[in-house]
C-alpha cells in the first residue's frame, strides 16, 4: 500500500476538519514500514519512538526534529527549568494544526510511544512536559490570536504565552484573564486553574475559557463549551490539567482593562515589619469584597549575596490610581529599602515579575493551603527560616516562601457556568502558599528538596494543629511527590475519573502521556 501524504489523507478522508482513526493510521505507518525496512528494523508492535519520529518525520519533515537540529535545540533552550531543559526526547515534534497533533497522537497510540506536551514549559520538574527518550509536542506554532468582531472574546493558540496575549490586546483596551510572568505558557497554566491580577473581579483563567479546541484521545478534534454535548468535559478540563485531551485553542472571555498601579516594596527582615505585613495581609482577606481591585502577593526571601532575609510586598490594583484605600494597610509601613510602585501597563507588570524569576536554574516548587491567620503566618515564615538556614551556601540558591489569597470574591466566580472541579466554591478566605527555591548545581538536589518537603510538612502539621489546614493543593505550584487531584475532594475526584474513562478508555492520557498530575 503506497503511503498517503498529509494532504492526500485529508482529501481522503473527506472533512472539513480533519479527524483520522486508529486502523487508517496504522495502516499507514505499516506502509512507511515497508516502505522503508532498510532504515526502520520493524519489530513487532509496540514499535516505540524510533518508528514514530521516523512517520512524523516522513509525513510532515518540517515540524519534526532531531537531537542535533538547531530548531530540537532552540525548543529545548526556551524551558524555564534546568531539569526540563535537560530532559532529552528522541525527537521533538510542532505541529501548526489541531489536525496535526491528532495525527500525533494517534500514531504514538499505535506505536506505543510515550510523549509529553508544551505550551510555555514553565513547569518546575522534569517530565512534566518534556520527556526522556519520548516524543514532544511542542505547540510552539499554534500562536494564533483572534479577537471577536464585539470584542468580547478573544481565540488564543495554546502555543501562546502570555506576553504576546496581552501585548496583543492592549491597544485594543483589552484584556483577558490569564498569567502574571510574561513567559508563562496559556495551556498549562489555564488547565491547572489561573491566578490572575484581575482574579478578584473575574475569578481564576479557567473560569474565563468560553470554548475549548480539543483534540480526543481518538484522534476527533471538538470544540468543548458549557453548551456543547461535551458539558462535563467542559467542567473537567477547567483545574483537570493534561488528563482528557490536548487543547490546542482557548476561546477566552475578553474584559476593558487599561494601566495598572502596581510594583513591590522591598523590607528587609524585621519582626515587626513582618508582624506589620501579615495584618495588612490578613484584613486584606477579610476586606477584599469591598474593592476586588485589589491583590497582593507577599514573598519571604533570603538575599545570598548580601546575607539577609527580605520582604517583598507586591501590590496590584487594577486601575491607575495611586495608593488605593484597600491597600493602605501595606503602603503605610514604613521603611522600605526600595518601592516600584507605579502606574504600569499589564504586559511591562509581566516583564516585571519574569525577570524577577529568570529560567536557567534548577527549581522546586511545592504548595499547600491554609486558612486566613497572621499568627499562623508567621509560624510557617520561622518553620521556613529553620529549613533554609542550613542550605544557605548552596550555590546560587534564591529560598522564598509566597503567600496569596484565595477570598470570596475570587471562589464567587468558581460555580460560573456548571464549576470547576478545584473544590473550593463558597471557600474563603484561604492562604496559598507556594515554597519557592531556585539554585544552580545538582549536587545540592537532594538537600534543597529534603528543606522543602520539611517546610511543607512542617507547616501542615502547625496549621492542622490550629485547625487551619486545608486539603486544597494548586496545581500550577505543585511539586512532583504531592498528590493534586485528590485534594479537590473525593466527589470531584470520583467524577474527574468517571469523565476520562467516558472519553478515553484506553487511558492515552495516563499511559503514554506520563507527565504531570495524572488521575490515577
Amino acid at each position: 500500500m503506497r503511503l498517503l501524504s498529509l494532504a492526500v489523507l485529508l482529501l481522503r478522508l473527506g472533512v472539513a476538519r480533519a479527524t483520522y482513526s486508529l486502523t487508517e493510521v496504522e495502516a499507514q505507518i505499516s506502509s512507511y514500514l515497508d516502505q522503508n525496512s532498510t532504515q526502520t528494523t520493524r519489530a513487532a508492535p509496540p514499535f516505540g519512538c524510533a518508528v514514530a519520529c521516523g512517520f512524523l518525520a516522513f509525513t510532515l519533515p518540517t515540524r519534526l526534529s532531531y537531537p542535533d537540529s538547531l530548531t530540537y535545540g532552540f525548543e529545548e533552550s526556551r524551558y524555564w527549568s534546568q531539569q526540563q531543559a535537560l530532559t532529552q526526547p528522541a525527537c521533538r515534534f510542532s505541529p501548526i494544526s489541531a489536525e496535526e497533533v491528532s495525527l500525533a497522537v494517534l500514531a504514538f497510540r499505535v506505536t506505543q510511544c510515550k510523549f509529553a506536551v508544551k505550551s510555555g514549559g514553565h513547569a518546575a520538574f522534569a517530565g512534566a512536559s518534556n520527556i526522556e527518550g519520548g516524543v514532544t509536542i511542542d505547540l510552539i506554532n499554534l500562536n494564533g490570536i483572534a479577537v471577536s468582531a464585539d470584542q468580547t472574546q478573544t481565540s488564543v493558540g495554546a502555543g501562546n504565552v502570555w506576553y504576546d496575549v496581552y501585548t496583543h490586546l492592549q491597544p485594543m483596551g483589552l484584556t483577558v484573564i490569564g498569567g502574571r510572568v510574561s513567559a508563562i505558557g496559556v495551556g498549562g497554566l489555564t488547565l491547572g486553574g489561573g491566578i490572575s491580577f484581575f482574579s478578584g473581579r473575574y475569578g481564576w483563567a479557567c473560569d474565563n475559557v468560553n470554548t475549548y479546541e480539543v483534540v480526543f484521545a481518538d484522534g476527533s478534534i471538538h470544540n468543548v463549551s458549557y453548551s456543547s454535548p461535551y458539558s462535563d468535559l467542559y467542567w473537567a478540563l477547567r483545574g483537570g490539567g493534561n488528563n482528557f485531551g490536548i487543547v490546542t485553542r482557548f476561546d477566552l472571555a475578553t474584559y476593558p482593562q487599561g494601566d495598572l498601579w502596581a510594583g513591590a516594596q522591598t523590607f528587609l527582615y524585621k519582626n515587626d515589619t513582618a508582624a506589620a505585613i501579615n495584618n495588612a495581609f490578613y484584613y486584606l482577606g477579610i476586606n477584599a469584597p469591598s474593592d476586588p481591585y485589589a491583590q497582593v502577593i507577599i514573598a519571604y526571601a533570603y538575599a545570598q549575596s548580601e546575607g539577609v532575609y527580605v520582604i517583598a510586598s507586591d501590590l496590584q490594583y487594577g486601575k491607575p490610581v495611586p495608593d488605593p484605600s484597600i491597600l493602605q494597610n501595606f503602603t503605610s509601613i514604613p521603611g522600605a529599602v526600595a518601592n516600584t510602585l507605579r502606574t504600569i501597563d499589564l504586559a511591562n507588570l509581566t516583564l516585571e515579575f519574569n525577570n524577577t524569576n529568570p529560567g536557567g536554574f534548577r527549581q522546586t516548587y511545592w504548595t499547600f493551603t491554609v486558612g486566613n491567620s497572621p499568627s499562623l503566618m508567621s509560624d510557617i515564615v520561622a518553620i521556613y527560616m529553620d529549613e533554609v538556614n542550613p542550605i544557605k551556601d548552596a550555590a546560587g540558591v534564591v529560598p522564598s516562601a509566597v503567600f496569596q489569597l484565595i477570598t470570596t470574591d475570587v471562589t464567587s466566580h468558581f460555580s460560573k457556568n456548571g464549576g470547576n472541579p478545584l473544590g473550593l466554591a463558597g471557600q474563603g478566605p484561604l492562604n496559598l502558599v507556594n515554597i519557592d527555591i531556585s539554585w544552580s548545581n545538582a549536587s545540592d538536589d537532594a538537600r534543597i528538596l529534603a528543606a522543602a518537603q520539611n517546610i511543607v510538612d512542617r507547616s501542615i502539621a502547625a496549621a492542622r494543629a490550629q485547625g487551619l489546614d486545608n486539603q486544597y493543593l494548586y496545581q500550577n505550584y505543585a511539586s512532583l511527590q504531592q498528590d493534586v487531584l485528590p485534594s479537590y475532594g473525593k466527589a470531584n475526584l470520583a467524577k474527574l475519573k468517571s469523565i476520562s474513562a467516558k472519553y478515553d478508555p484506553a487511558n492515552v492520557w495516563q499511559k503514554l502521556q506520563p507527565g504531570y498530575f495524572k488521575l490515577g
